[in-house]
């Protein structure tokens, strides 16, 4: 009996579904043998740096701030109209170079007279002491024109002074500052007196304090000038001022609201690269250390434990490895413990290694090899050719 007429239509469309995927199920049976396989994932490629013992300076950095060796205010002697600015602002100048001019008439009367009375008591004095040769004139009146000549004398030195200070010059070399007072200004003697600073940036001192903790990293646990073997500045931008310093002030005490020890370093700044103000960090030197290994930052873990690195062992596994750091040194972290020379430490996919997993060790700067894949047998039809071969008469 035909199948569309014997059967109704519900029952026809399950059993034509049926059929379909039995099809379906035996073409792939049939060419399952000859699909492609995909190949296994290899171990995964990582950079791995060998370890080797070094010594590295034993250093304490400390956050300093720089200043000026000497920051002179520039003040007005005498007072007056300020009547011109000599110099420029923010450039270098030179001791006893002219910086202002107040106004100098006054002084030139002042010192005018003061020279006319001191030149006609020099005279009396001389007149005075050849008339006590044939008794004219008693001693006392040539003691009283010796002393009225002195004190003529030391007021035309005053009054000479006082015009010389009409021209405000530089204390001495450095870098000029901004003017406190204008041109036309009338300028007083006393608090308001002050024109101009300058600033001697060479040698540029730079202040710290150090801690008690602090102190205690060094040999001896303490702080002294014959335990520090250097002084280094580290700039803003990471990298170290290429030229040594030296410690010129160390406070014989502790500060008992800071518990911490003032000192002072000394650098020079010929090229005036070093500004006042700055922030920097100072790195003291006392001697080294020794046996110990130096790792990069990025290849350390830190975690509630403690630090740990993951190492490359002898069967090419991931192995972690807990670590003691110390300080860090430049990009790096010093490890006091937990290593031995010739560890393989990973320096990258951290994120990606699991404790026992295969990976593929490389030296930095060479490339990773390609992940393993499985070989072909021979024989073996290549992929397209096996997908292209026909299916199997089942």
């Amino acid at each position: 009996m035909p199948l569309d007429t014997a059967l109704p239509y519900r029952t026809a469309k399950p059993l034509l579904l049926s059929l379909l995927i039995t099809s379906a199920l035996a073409l792939t049976a049939c060419s399952g043998a000859d699909a492609p396989q995909k190949p296994p994932m290899g171990p995964m490629p990582v950079t791995v740096i060998e370890m080797q013992t070094q010594s590295v300076p034993n250093a304490v950095e400390i956050m300093a701030q720089t200043e000026g060796a000497k920051e002179a205010e520039v003040r007005a002697r005498v007072g007056g109209i300020l009547v011109k600015q000599l110099y420029q602002e923010g450039q270098p100048v030179k001791a006893g170079q002219p910086l202002f001019q107040i106004d100098r008439s006054s002084y030139e009367i002042a010192f005018a007279e003061a020279k006319a009375k001191a030149d006609q008591t020099e005279r009396e004095m001389a007149r005075m002491k050849k008339l006590i040769e044939v008794q004219g004139v008693s001693r006392k009146e040539v003691d009283d024109a010796t002393s009225a000549n002195e004190l003529a004398q030391a007021a035309l030195r005053q009054a000479q002074l006082n015009l010389s200070w009409t021209t405000v010059t530089a204390p001495v070399d450095g870098v000029s500052g901004r003017a406190a007072k204008s041109v036309g200004n009338l300028i007083s003697v006393g608090s308001d007196s002050l024109l101009t600073s300058v600033y001697q940036n060479d040698p540029m001192w730079v202040r710290f304090s150090i801690s008690e903790s602090e102190a205690a990293k060094l040999p001896g646990g303490r702080l002294t000038p014959k335990t520090v073997t250097g002084v280094e500045m580290v700039l803003p931008d990471g990298s170290v001022y290429p030229v040594t310093g030296k410690l010129n002030f160390l406070a014989s005490t502790i500060d008992p609201t800071l518990g911490t020890q003032q000192l002072r370093a000394e650098f020079p700044n010929k090229d005036g690269s070093l500004l006042p103000g700055q922030f920097v960090r100072i790195r003291l030197l006392a001697g080294e250390k020794a046996d110990v290994f130096l790792v990069p930052q990025s290849a350390v873990i830190q975690s509630e434990q403690g630090n740990l690195v993951m190492t490359a062992d002898s069967e090419n596994k991931v192995a972690p490895r807990p670590i003691k750091t110390g300080d860090w040194f430049g990009k790096d972290w010093v490890v006091l413990g937990g290593l031995k020379a010739g560890d393989k430490v990973i320096v990258d996919n951290l994120m990606k290694l699991r404790p026992g997993a295969p990976v593929a060790p490389h030296a930095p700067g060479e490339q990773p090899g390609a992940p393993g894949a499985a070989p072909a047998k021979e024989g073996a039809a290549p992929a397209k050719d096996a997908a292209a071969a026909p299916a199997k008469q089942g």
